[in-house]
Formats: C-alpha cells, sequence, structure tokens
C-alpha cells in the first residue's frame, strides 16, 4: 500500500471505529486476548504515521509479521515485548493513573511504545 493510500485509509472512518473499539475495550478492561488483539490491529492501521518520543525525536514504525520495525532502531521490538508493555500500561493507569514515562514501562522498546500508547489513548498524563 502506497503512502497516499495509507493516509486515506486512517483518515477514514474505519480509523477512528478501530481506535474508538480498542478504546473502549481498554476502558471496560475487556479480556486479555481480545484487547492484544484489538492493540494489534490498531498498531498495524497506524503504521507509517509519525509519531514523537519523549526528546521530541520524529519516528515511524512498520509492522511485519509479529515485530514491530522502527526507523530509529535496527532491532524489531516483538510482538511479545509489546504486549508486556501494554499490559504493563494498563495497569499502571489503573493503578497509579498515569504512566510517568517510557522507564515505567520497563521494556525493552520503551521510548517508542509510550509515545504510540500515549496518542492511541492507552495512556494518558
Amino acid at each position: 500500500m502506497g503512502d497516499e493510500e495509507s493516509r486515506k485509509e486512517r483518515t477514514s472512518g474505519g480509523v477512528s471505529v478501530q481506535l474508538e473499539e480498542l478504546q473502549t475495550a481498554v476502558e471496560r478492561q475487556e479480556d486479555k486476548e481480545h484487547l492484544e488483539e484489538l492493540l494489534w490491529k490498531t498498531l498495524t492501521v497506524f503504521q507509517g504515521c509519525p509519531f514523537y518520543t519523549v526528546k521530541n525525536l520524529e519516528f515511524v514504525y512498520e509492522i511485519r509479521g509479529n515485530e514491530m520495525f522502527v526507523n530509529r532502531k535496527d532491532k524489531s521490538i516483538t510482538r511479545a515485548s509489546i504486549s508486556l508493555a501494554f499490559e504493563k500500561a494498563l495497569e499502571l493507569q489503573k493503578t497509579e493513573g498515569t504512566v510517568k514515562g517510557p522507564k515505567k514501562l520497563n521494556c525493552f522498546g520503551a521510548s517508542y511504545l509510550y509515545p504510540v500508547f500515549e496518542k492511541l489513548g492507552i495512556i494518558w498524563k
């Protein structure tokens, strides 16, 4: 899919529906497997979108198989690492009301996952 097609898909109603579905499932604290599947679908839809680290460095990512490839990083972030970070983010949001920075996710790739989770409405300040 070309960049223009990808942008159109993200701005279409389908993307907002996907994002809303994920946010609603997170709010309802639906079962772990369902949440992780929704997260992965949403991550796939948002690949190629610009995100910014806490230090304001722009990055984009691409999903290939069960891995996230960030353009600023040589190694990929595995789906398992993303799932662990997602669980930790949900736990911290529930117990502390916030996730105070990427280090709190305590996983490989946290500096990239944190802003993605924030933009997707999984965590908030």
